[in-house]
């Protein structure tokens, strides 16, 4: 007699919806402090019922890491939230960050999907993806309706299909040449970009105006300037093809220097932003067909890369890095005893 095998999580099922719960308890903790400082109703109930829902994302994965046998992560908790009396950030901030993660959340699901087998494990990711771009198309409209928000530069329609004949087109061989006009994936790309680092910017100006351990401020400090390196580098970009660069600066920093998170996790959400702009440039690269541009991308790629390395070893060093799971080692699992 025989008995069908139990399926079990594979181990990109299992690394990827570790890394969901720690980023969704992280972010839960912030968007619960911003939901309590935010004055304006509407702002707040978005705030709210985002925390209500996105709740069962981090509930499904309890309960697929309990059926599995697997260890909860530790992640973050009410340990990592200062409740003080002043808030860091203004209403409309509050709201962009929700904006800007539930961009990285989307991003994220869509690809953890694609890695999935489990049914219950691809529904959880499917869950998140639509509750995120739901509260993106929520907090993008707020914004806009509160004219905080700048949309990207118009273009143009186009009347006809055009192909590309010239071969300089790409300029590949002489940098120093004339540059064609971008295209509006380009643009796309680099409008986006400049967005991200706006808002990360403020978000770091925030960090260091609060962090307590001294390198992390510095650190907080390195990264504020990394984002204006980059914001003035693209948007010269566009400047040279006559294009306006995104000049709204939605929300602002308040002068409060009373931290209401731990430096642990003000460290991971600055990793987590880190490593998915290598990614997001990485890609803007991949579709940019002008000789200057993946260079110019490349160098910002660089900077990025080696900004986050440093954040990973203070975190290392002050134990704020749990370990992801790990496979087997074979080697020691069958090393002979001495």
């Amino acid at each position: 007699m025989t008995t069908e095998a139990k399926v079990q999580l594979t181990s990109s099922e299992l690394g990827t919806l570790w890394m969901t719960y720690i980023s969704t308890s992280g972010r839960l903790i912030m968007y619960d402090f911003f939901k309590i400082k935010t004055i304006d109703k509407e702002a707040q109930n978005i705030l709210d019922s985002y925390i209500a829902e996105v709740q069962n994302v981090q509930n499904s994965i309890v309960n697929i890491f309990n059926n599995e046998g697997a260890v909860i992560p530790i992640g973050f908790d009410e340990h990592d939230e200062m409740k003080g009396p002043s808030t860091l950030y203004d209403d409309f901030f509050h709201i962009m960050f929700l904006r800007q993660t539930m961009k990285l959340n989307f991003g994220h699901s869509a690809v953890y999907s694609s890695m999935s087998y489990m049914k219950e494990v691809n529904d959880v990711f499917k869950l998140n993806y639509d509750i995120s771009n739901k509260y993106y198309m929520l907090t993008t409209n707020y914004l806009l309706g509160k004219g905080v928000l700048a949309r990207p530069p118009g273009v143009t329609m186009p009347k006809q299909v055009e192909f590309i004949e010239d071969k300089n087109y790409m300029s590949r061989f002489n940098l120093f040449s004339d540059k064609r006009s971008l295209n509006t994936i380009e643009v796309g790309y680099i409008n986006e970009a400049i967005e991200d680092n706006i808002w990360a910017m403020q978000l770091l100006t925030g960090f260091a105006q609060v962090a307590k351990e001294r390198e992390v401020k510095k650190y907080f400090i390195t990264g504020k300037e990394l984002a204006k390196k980059t914001i003035a580098e693209l948007s010269d970009v566009l400047s040279q093809s006559d294009i306006q660069p995104p000049s709204t600066w939605v929300g602002k920093v308040t002068d409060s220097t009373q931290p209401p998170f731990s430096d642990k996790l003000m460290m991971y959400i600055n990793s987590l932003i880190s490593t998915t702009a290598l990614g997001f440039t990485a890609l803007g690269t991949s579709f940019s067909m002008r000789n200057d541009l993946p260079l110019k991308l490349a160098l910002i790629s660089k900077d990025t890369f080696m900004y986050a390395k440093e954040g990973a070893k203070i975190m290392i060093k002050h134990r704020w890095m749990e370990e992801p799971p790990q496979m087997e080692d074979r080697n020691q699992l069958i090393k002979i005893k001495e």
